[in-house]
């Protein structure tokens, strides 16, 4: 199968981790589109949508499906996004369609978190794709060379980019996550820092992954 035809795989998979009669939390990104598209064939079944991204926001409303605002919603069953990257006990990077915070805020009010992803992403140490960080202007700089200082990190400006909520993004290459936890406390504290894309505090409950096999269910 090629990339493509995984992700609208676990997309379609994913309809039976949603709670009938519930508000979804829907994240971003190109295997979440395919679950958006495959959500719309049971638009009438379901309270609506929490988003992650205006991207996502525009699509879910285009294909008829309610958007609620977060700031509305107390709890949700289930949170469904992607990854970057994701390691063997459910802990993720996440950022790459630089909406990292936003799905940071969904996934805190979900009770359990389920990923769709394909066999590429699933890695035995996160660190191989650049790690996602949003910062405020300001403090780019400073963030970067802490990267360095701290982990022997390259923190390079995310070219062109600006999030949903206004700020630039820093990648990090040349990092090997071994302690996801530790990591995204310690970087969360630092001084202009929004959200770093490590998400082992909002880790995977489930992980639908796509393979040549079928759809694999990983549960941590």
């Amino acid at each position: 199968m090629t990339q493509d035809e995984l992700k609208a795989l676990v997309g379609q998979a994913a309809l039976a981790e949603v709670v009938p009669g519930t508000v979804v939390g829907v994240g971003t990104g190109s295997t979440v589109n395919r679950f958006i598209d495959a959500l719309a064939t049971m638009k009438d079944r379901i309270a609506g949508a929490v988003s992650s991204s205006v991207q996502s926001t525009e699509r879910l409303r285009a294909l008829g499906i309610p958007v609620l605002d977060a700031s509305q919603i107390e709890r949700i069953p289930v949170y469904i996004d992607g990854a970057d990257e994701i390691d063997h006990r459910g802990h993720m990077v996440k950022g790459g369609g630089a909406a990292l915070t936003r799905e940071k805020i969904v996934a805190d009010l979900a009770e359990r978190f389920v990923c769709i992803a394909d066999e590429s992403k699933l890695v035995d140490t996160l660190g191989a794709f650049p790690l996602p960080v949003e910062v405020i202007p300001m403090a780019a700089a400073q963030v970067a060379r802490r990267f360095r200082h701290t982990y022997g990190g390259d923190a390079q400006l995310r070219a062109g980019v600006v999030t949903d909520n206004g700020n630039p993004i820093l990648d990090v290459r040349g990092l090997a996550i071994t302690d996801p936890l530790a990591m995204e406390t310690e970087v969360n504290q630092w001084p202009g820092v929004v959200t770093v894309g490590i998400f082992a505090r909002h880790k995977a409950s489930v992980c639908l992954l796509g393979t040549a096999a079928g759809v694999k269910t990983l549960r941590f």
